[in-house]
């Protein structure tokens, strides 16, 4: 009788204790919940004591990155300070009562101490930091177009070229303030490299035909680019000194937008194969052409591979455009919002692509594992921006 009574004690206080885990809010630090591109929940965070532009610079940030505000009985992060010239921040984790960052930030403006917050707290979590990043990008007006930078939030835009033609396809070089990009000026289009720190630029590559598409190696060692020098659309590395040019593609049909794996290997690009757009790699030594499979999407084209080797994101064309991510190994793509010219941020989850409005086209920001996107800051007049390349 004793042991049977203790054995319903037992129970119930097993069946409490599985109540009581139940009812428990599910933490979703990143690492804990893996659900793969476009079906993750943002984590949630709440803002309070911060006004103004430093308040909307907090909700863009982390907006960008999984987070969603909201009250701080639902959250996971509490977010608590003040500003005014300057910012006090300070994030603590309301489950393990850990206190991620504590910090005053002064000298500079109410938005760039609002970026270094929010880097300082999502370095915590580490993930790297992104909000002190540039992107590069094509900005047309008219007939004609120039490359622009600007922080990656679109705001402090600056202008590089002044070319007054076409400019086309900016490519960053890895740590350096410096980009590769396409000009028509000498006639036929041609492929520069341009110090932004010292303002110079030199032709790169001005090959008979077309030369387009630059995309720098990791290293800054070699840059893949498109010629037609030799009556096709092809594939082609060259040192950027500007020597040992190599062609690694030999087709009949088109070739598009190479970028680089992570460490530097292989390369990637949309190549036509029997009329029908497939994307592919090759070793960036010459080798063999390999597809890398989309499945359930066609059309491939505008390849970027995420800093982290993991994923590459791409631009699907059907009766619009999508953009979409897949394995770096091929397998079944995912779609996820309506755009095209996808580039990965550092941080291997952040997207910067453009979005057809209205006419134009505007630059958009997607976090890839929420599907969370919100358009960056709006240019003047009715200029459309494209091809966004974010500084790695």
């Amino acid at each position: 009788m004793i042991r049977c009574k203790t054995f319903w004690i037992a129970l119930f206080a097993a069946s409490a204790l599985m109540d009581i885990r139940a009812a428990e809010p599910q933490v979703t630090v990143e690492g804990t919940v893996k659900r793969g591109p476009g079906q993750e929940k943002p984590i949630l965070v709440s803002l309070s004591g911060f006004t103004g532009e430093a308040l909307q610079v907090l909700e863009f940030d982390l907006y960008v990155q999984g987070f969603l505000a909201t009250n701080a009985d639902a959250a996971q992060f509490l977010f608590t300070g003040k500003n005014n010239d300057n910012l006090e921040g300070r994030v603590t984790d309301k489950y393990s009562k850990e206190v991620k960052v504590s910090k005053a930030y002064s000298g500079a403006s109410i938005r760039r101490q609002t970026h270094a917050f929010v880097d300082d707290f999502v370095q915590k979590l580490e993930r790297k930091p992104i909000c002190q990043t540039r992107v590069a990008f094509k900005m047309d007006t008219g007939p004609s177009s120039e490359i622009y930078i600007s922080d990656f939030d679109g705001h402090n835009e600056k202008e590089v070229t002044r070319d007054k033609n076409i400019v086309a396809s900016p490519d960053w070089v890895t740590g350096r303030f410096a980009l590769y990009y396409t000009s028509y000026v000498p006639g036929n289009p041609s492929i520069f490299f341009h110090d932004l720190g010292s303002g110079s630029r030199k032709a790169f590559a001005r090959y008979g035909g077309s030369n387009i598409s630059p995309a720098v190696s990791p290293n800054g060692s070699h840059v893949a680019m498109i010629l037609s020098k030799d009556g096709w659309t092809d594939l082609y590395v060259e040192k950027s000194d500007g020597s040992d040019l190599r062609r690694l593609t030999k087709s009949r049909e088109d070739e598009s937008s190479p970028c680089w794996s992570p460490d530097g290997q292989y390369i990637c690009f949309a190549a036509k194969i029997n009329e029908r757009r497939s994307l592919c790699k090759v070793p960036a030594a010459g080798g063999q052409v390999q597809r890398i499979a989309t499945t359930g999407v066609v059309n491939p084209t505008e390849p970027d591979w995420s800093p982290d080797g993991k994923w590459i994101v791409f631009t699907s064309q059907t009766r619009g455009f999508d953009i979409c991510v897949v394995p770096a190994a091929g397998g079944e793509a995912v779609p996820l919002v309506s755009g095209e010219d996808p580039s990965w941020a550092p941080n291997s989850r952040t997207v910067i692509f453009a979005k057809r409005q209205n006419g134009r086209r505007v630059l958009s920001l997607l976090d890839v594992p929420t599907k969370q996107n919100k358009d960056v800051s709006r240019f003047s007049g009715s200029s459309s921006q494209s091809q966004p390349s974010w500084a790695k």
